[in-house]
């Protein structure tokens, strides 16, 4: 027994079993990474009213802002540990906001070498820090958020933030009650006193926490695609599906109440990218449940669909239609005076400008070229990377969420067509939120499900030595 003893004694203790990521999805194991961030982002994103800044700074920031701005510098010294848990590697949607990004430092280098007046400079310092938030959020996205189950839960936070948003515009339209005016807290300011409610053919169109009711529409037609992912496939999992598709009627709500032809068009083209991947029995509920929406949107607000009709049907003689053509020429000579790398971001703004309602003509005169094909080219990245998943996996759930992801990704892309969408805040931090959600499942979809990680160290002694 004395010799059985000392020999226990001198053995070296086993090394602890590899830990699985799979097991780090238990509650108690739980801890903030790269999903939580992004998480936050889209919530804070979402709530906070795109006129809220901080007040006495020297340029305009919102709280997404400064959360994206953080997820940058996350990213940043992510990418000089091993600590911090994001991902290394190449991933196509890294290279396409590594891209843009370098072609945004190129035309601001540009015109700040050269002379500007000083608003228009301080705009263009203004416009470089934004590019940073919200390029780091895409980076954050693609290499923060690891595996599906995170994923599903940053997604999720937006679907639920999207329903409380359709919440705030039916109080706007149906008791025109403005929730955001008390969205404030110490230290922050709005930035002007553009009201969130306005009038179209006697109806009134509202913009909840966004900057115009344009903007809702666009960022409602982006976030339905993901709450019908989570409404159809909660039998799947083994859930409730009715909160997902009360969700879907809160963010189809905002929708409507933005009585906006951009959401329309967002919209179709959902619904056109979706049909083509999804079976014919999820067609066809979603046509019913559809035609069902829109029949109790009629009888709920008399003349709505109405007004909308008219978008369409009035196209020649639209006051709005003529005024986005009528500025093509002044266009036409800014582009070819610098034709290259444009003639500075964030230059070109109301009132000293004449407003161009279309984003590829605006990053066409303050981005030149490169700039306006850098920017088209993230969103066709994420498209591909959305894709892409679809020909990799075989799960169901992760080739439907892949689809999902190319549809919501499709909206801004068409709509970036009808309105200056790098001037909105919510739509734009949403955008590349969701580009980097796509480069994040590709990246999932590549690596095995199951990897060992090196287990935290132990007190007093040595870490265990798991797999890397």
């Amino acid at each position: 027994m004395r010799d059985l003893a000392s020999t226990l004694r001198t053995a070296p203790a086993p090394a602890p079993a590899p830990v699985s990521v799979a097991s780090l999805d238990r509650p108690g194991l739980r801890r903030a990474d790269g999903a939580t961030l992004a998480a936050a982002f889209a919530v804070v994103l979402m709530l906070s009213p795109a006129r809220l800044v901080f007040r006495g700074l020297p340029f305009s920031l919102t709280p997404a802002d400064a959360v994206g701005l953080f997820a940058a510098l996350w990213w940043f010294c992510a990418q000089l540990t091993t600590t911090l848990g994001a991902a290394k590697g190449s991933n196509p949607v890294r290279t396409a906001l590594f891209l843009y990004s370098v072609a945004m430092l190129a035309t601001y280098g540009y015109s700040s070498a050269a002379y500007l007046p000083p608003d228009e400079l301080d705009m263009a310092d203004h416009s470089i820090v934004l590019v940073v938030a919200t390029v780091g959020i895409g980076l954050q996205a693609c290499d923060g958020i690891r595996g599906k189950a995170r994923l599903d839960f940053v997604l999720r936070c937006l679907v639920v933030s999207g329903a409380v948003v359709g919440v705030i515009a039916a109080l706007q339209f149906v008791l025109e009650f403005d929730l955001t005016k008390y969205l404030t807290f110490p230290g922050f300011r709005f930035t002007s006193d553009l009201p969130a409610i306005l009038e179209r053919n006697t109806l009134r169109r509202v913009a909840a926490t966004a900057g115009h009711p344009i903007e809702l529409g666009v960022v409602c037609a982006m976030i339905i695609p993901l709450a019908l992912h989570y409404a159809f496939g909660a039998r799947d999992r083994g859930e409730p599906s009715l909160r997902w598709w009360v969700c879907c009627g809160l963010i189809g709500t905002g929708l409507m109440f933005s009585v906006s032809r951009s959401a329309v068009l967002g919209i179709a083209v959902v619904g056109a990218v979706l049909v083509t991947g999804w079976p014919a029995r999820r067609r066809l509920w979603a046509a019913i449940g559809g035609a069902g929406f829109l029949v109790a949107m009629k009888v709920a607000v008399p003349g709505l669909m109405s007004v909308f009709l008219g978008l369409f049907t009035s196209l020649s003689s639209d006051s709005s239609i003529q005024y986005r053509t009528h500025d093509y020429a002044v266009a036409a000579t800014e582009i070819g005076n610098h034709f290259w790398v444009g003639r500075g971001l964030g230059t070109w703004y109301a009132p000293k400008h004449l407003i161009f309602d279309n984003q590829y003509i605006l990053s066409l005169v303050e981005t030149g070229i490169i700039g306006m094909a850098t920017f088209a080219g993230i969103f066709l990245t994420g498209i591909w990377a959305a894709l892409r998943v679809r020909r990799l996996s075989s799960d169901p759930a992760v080739r439907d969420l892949g689809l999902t992801l190319a549809a919501c990704l499709v909206v801004p892309l068409v709509g970036a067509a009808t309105f200056d969408l790098r001037s909105f805040a919510i739509v734009t931090g949403l955008s590349f939120l969701i580009i980097g959600s796509a480069g994040s499942l590709l990246r999932a979809t590549r690596q095995p499900r199951t990897r060992a990680v090196r287990p935290p160290e132990r007190p007093g002694g040595e870490a265990g030595r798991g797999v890397r």
